[in-house]
């Protein structure tokens, strides 16, 4: 079914209006302060900002960030001193990413969920492999959420599946539905979601929706949240688009969590979209994944929700709300929950990925729609396969983004002379982001699950 641009083009011309007066203002704001550096008044905030670009680079050359990282920001302040430390001032050293910060840091201390490790389950593990409770342990420390053991986990190789699967665990919620998605978009998928949640409102049940107000730029009108709040469903925008564009315009929330009573969560690569179900062609076959899982770890689920709406919203989630999940059912493997984030001084899951290449023994298959590798990563990729571990990178036929694409396939030489496999999903795009080591480990987007 061919996507149909009429219903959305006011929706999308009006967004793309105000983000088109966001970036002009900005860019009037940046030529107007190297104008004033280029008068001659200006002679002695030049030397002073030389001086700077010298200090920065040796700053910049000494961290711990990933090392295109730190050559990017060294071509630009050696390229361009002056232009490059005003850049540096303004959004270096992860300086975007710490307004987030702030605000997660006081919303913790309102979560009324308390995540605490089993020690039991870190003996349990230790026992069949040790290298791999460590994997665990260096997660639970650097992100807070603990390794649970797996109580049922559902695996959705497709998105239609995953559709169905939601419309009917929203057809039982009696408590509450919490959902945050990176794009939402007015169509079969979503709207069938909305006509079982306004029933759900009506009856009771506590709904609330984050939504990423760029990634839903062009689907969404503006200030949906008031259209949500006259069905009786609570919603907000995470980092709204305003006319005076910031470094923290990058800081998205790209996240899929869908959690019903505190019971059940959805998670994945999923956004509420039709194409993600393939109700219409975008760019071929929509080829996605996602699962459902219930158990103690749907607290990680709701943790992550809590923490971001009490950051970003007044009417706070309390205890009266949402209880703790304390029941524990049979088990098969261990399974852990988190997020990475600009926020967090370690790249988890690029350190993460890094060791479990090195763990492999047998193969080590990754999807991903984009390929833009770290030194370190792509290191890992070459020498895992060339110790004679099946590496395998699954990527898209049609790409979303020409540029992106181009880009992945930069790498593409390296990889396959080292003896590192390469597919391209031929029907369509593949939105995937999986990974499976040796029929024993698989990360799934923000999740870790062990068989």
């Amino acid at each position: 079914m061919k996507y149909k641009y009429n219903k959305y083009k006011r929706v999308i011309a009006s967004r793309l209006i105000i983000l088109f007066i966001a970036v002009i203002f900005q860019l009037f704001w940046i030529i107007e302060i190297l104008s004033l550096l280029s008068s001659p008044h200006a002679i002695g905030l030049n030397i002073a900002l030389h001086i700077l670009a010298f200090l920065f680079v040796l700053y910049v050359a000494s961290q711990r960030n990933e090392s295109s990282y730190k050559i990017l920001w060294l071509i630009i302040i050696l390229t361009l001193p002056v232009f490059g430390t005003i850049m540096y001032l303004l959004w270096g050293d992860k300086k975007t990413s710490k307004p987030l910060d702030v605000r997660l840091k006081k919303s913790k201390k309102t979560i009324p969920i308390t995540l605490k490790q089993d020690n039991k389950i870190y003996e349990e593990i230790k026992k069949d492999d040790a290298h791999l409770a460590q994997n665990f342990a260096y997660i639970e420390r650097k992100t807070g959420f603990p390794v649970y053991r797996n109580e049922n986990t559902e695996y959705y190789p497709i998105g239609e599946k995953m559709y169905e699967s939601i419309l009917k665990e929203l057809e039982k919620a009696k408590k509450f539905i919490y959902i945050e998605s990176f794009i939402i978009a007015e169509g079969k998928f979503w709207n069938s979601m909305l006509e079982i949640m306004e029933r759900k409102a009506k009856q009771g049940v506590n709904i609330r929706i984050i939504y990423d107000d760029f990634g839903s730029l062009t689907t969404l009108p503006r200030k949906y949240s008031y259209i949500l709040s006259k069905k009786g469903i609570k919603c907000i925008e995470f980092n709204p688009i305003k006319l005076f564009l910031s470094g923290t315009l990058n800081c998205r929330d790209h996240r899929k969590i869908l959690i019903i009573d505190g019971i059940t969560a959805f998670s994945g690569g999923i956004n509420f979209a039709d194409e993600y179900i393939n109700e219409y062609e975008k760019y071929g076959h929509w080829k996605d994944v996602g699962f459902k899982t219930t158990g103690k770890v749907v607290q990680s689920y709701t943790y992550m929700f809590i923490e971001f709406w009490n950051a970003f919203s007044k009417d706070k989630i309390s205890k009266n709300i949402v209880e703790e999940n304390k029941n524990e059912s049979k088990s098969n493997g261990y399974i852990q929950a988190f997020y990475d984030s600009p926020t967090n001084p370690d790249a988890i899951s690029n350190d993460l990925y890094t060791d479990l290449l090195s763990q492999a023994t047998e193969y080590a298959w990754f999807c991903t729609p984009y390929l833009a590798l770290g030194d370190n990563l792509k290191e890992s990729f070459i020498r895992a396969a060339k110790r004679g571990v099946d590496v395998r990178i699954y990527m898209p036929g049609i790409p979303d983004k020409p540029v992106i694409y181009r880009l992945s396939r930069s790498y593409y030489g390296q990889l396959l002379s080292a003896g590192v496999k390469i597919y391209e999903y031929k029907p369509g795009f593949l939105h995937s982001k999986t990974v499976l080591i040796d029929d024993e480990i698989s990360t799934l987007r923000f999740c870790k699950f062990r068989f």
